[in-house]
């Protein structure tokens, strides 16, 4: 029988999915989905079991192949898309971990990075790896974990741990211990990667403080990622793709293409602008990182990183109960009183790009006797687009090619109108949903597809992108100058 199936398994921040795509065409035949549980230790710490990832992962790629017909010897291959910079430290021994993952999200190690900062070492961090010195990114996680689990940093210096991001975790596990390795869209996530050079930096491993035997071999996006072990799906399959999430999603919404800009909606936001082959450094506090590197060719990006997005639905459901379902948001807002202008600011974890201010905190302004749910909705939905906004006149000043007017747009916020009606009005400039949402889970199996050979190359699988809805501005100048400046200032109050 022909391998005309992919599966693409997506583990992000709040669920893990696969989704089997039938190729080459990569139309969704089937998709299973299972919840990941948030711990929350201590203020601003966020983690989660690597366990429970590793068990959801593998419950799900069999439940979507089975969905999809239950024939392993279809599948072509599997592709990898992942929630970045989540730190995961095991033991080579026994697979184990040595504490629980460190989520992206966690700002345990604030001042130590103020600290770095303060000590003058942001400038060599930024120019080796186009990151700015954060809790974000896995460097000092690494450090933080080496320095505190027991037992951890002389185990690492005999050689005896393994680091990863959640892709290297995974890759790990399904290949059965035999392929520790990671890609460079992952890798340019870690604080201690050259982008330039393409490799780990010795001078920032030895200013974090970390052993270079801990650390995964880079390969390119598409390409040899080993084989899963038989029992997993009932004979081993290759897996051919690995991309970060908002890498895999650029892949999806291919954008190839210099100038071409995508913003993905999730439980953070994160926009990408393609800049070729050039890695432009940033003015405006941006990140510079990898966006694919395909048949040993590098491109790069300016990303914009929003901590807070879908999250910021999510605490209107689950921390306030002023809804029962995201979906209600969308309806909500467009009930909201349009006399009030109330405005959440959702620093809950800090505040990302442009402000990177690790230590600012949520706050809400404007709320009168008469702000109700509805205005609560309406504002946790507006922040989101004023904060799109402030990435869009970042690369503005940044990116001095032609860039591309239309925003695409995916993720699960995507699918309310309202919110993207709102996005268009308040950028001034077209949004574009296209037909398939599955965005970052079809970038994983387009590159999985292609190193496999049943994929077309980038230029025949960016002509087959389709357009489900443009979003158009009508929201008069006036009002739109006058919402977003009351916007910038209730940032301003927060910032510390």
């Amino acid at each position: 029988m022909a391998q005309d199936l992919i599966l693409a398994l997506d583990q992000g921040t709040t669920s893990t999915r696969a989704i089997a795509f039938t190729a080459p065409d990569l139309v969704v035949c089937a998709t299973a989905r299972r919840d990941l549980a948030q711990h929350f230790p201590a203020s601003g710490w966020v983690e989660h079991d690597a366990h429970e990832i590793y068990a959801h992962s593998t419950a799900v790629l069999r439940e979507a192949l089975a969905a999809a017909g239950g024939d392993v010897s279809r599948v072509a291959a599997i592709g990898i898309t992942n929630q970045r910079e989540t730190t995961v430290i095991w033991r080579r021994d026994t697979g184990q971990p040595i504490h629980n993952a460190i989520v992206w999200q966690d700002r345990r190690t604030a001042a130590h990075c103020a600290a770095l900062r303060d000590a003058g070492h942001e400038a060599l961090v930024s120019a080796r790896t186009g990151l700015l010195v954060d809790p974000y990114f896995c460097a000092t996680k690494i450090a933080w974990l080496l320095d505190t689990v027991p037992g951890a940093r002389a185990a690492a210096e005999a050689g005896e741990l393994a680091f990863g991001t959640v892709d290297t975790w995974l890759l790990w596990n399904l290949t059965g211990g035999r392929v520790h390795a990671t890609d460079a869209t992952n890798a340019s996530r870690t604080m201690i990667y050259d982008i330039h050079r393409g490799c780990w930096d010795a001078d920032l491993l030895a200013l974090f403080n970390i052993p270079a035997s801990v650390l995964p071999e880079v390969r390119d996006s598409a390409g040899d990622f080993g084989m899963t072990e038989a029992h997993i799906l009932g004979a081993p399959v290759p897996i051919r793709g690995v991309a970060g999430d908002q890498q895999a999603a650029s892949v999806g919404q291919a954008c190839f293409h210099p100038g071409m800009v995508k913003s993905t909606y999730g439980t953070g936001c994160f926009m990408l602008l393609n800049t070729g082959t050039t890695a432009i450094a940033s003015t405006t506090r941006l990140l510079t990182t990898v966006a694919l590197r395909l048949d040993g060719r590098t491109t790069y990006a300016l990303e914009g990183a929003i901590f807070v997005a879908g999250a910021a639905v999510q605490w209107l459901r689950d921390g306030l109960g002023v809804i029962e379902d995201a979906a209600q948001s969308g309806a909500m807002a467009a009930a909201a009183d349009p006399a009030q202008d109330v405005y959440l600011v959702p620093g809950f974890v800090g505040l990302g790009a442009p402000w990177w201010d690790a230590e600012a905190r949520g706050a809400m302004f404007g709320l009168t006797r008469a702000t109700g749910p509805r205005e609560l909705a309406r504002a946790a939905l507006e922040s989101v687009a004023y904060q799109t906004r402030d990435l869009v006149e970042a690369m503005r000043s940044d990116w001095a090619g032609e860039a591309q007017t239309v925003l695409r747009v995916d993720g699960g916020m995507v699918a309310s109108d309202w919110t993207m009606q709102f996005l268009a009005d308040q950028l001034g400039a077209p949004v574009d949903r296209p037909h398939v949402l599955e965005t970052t889970a079809l970038g994983a199996a387009y590159l999985a597809g292609y190193a496999a050979g049943v994929c077309p190359d980038p230029a025949q699988f960016g002509a087959t992108w389709a357009l489900e809805r443009r979003f158009t501005p009508t929201m008069d100048e006036a009002s739109r100058a006058r919402k977003y400046a009351g916007w910038r200032n209730a940032v301003k109050r927060i910032l510390r």
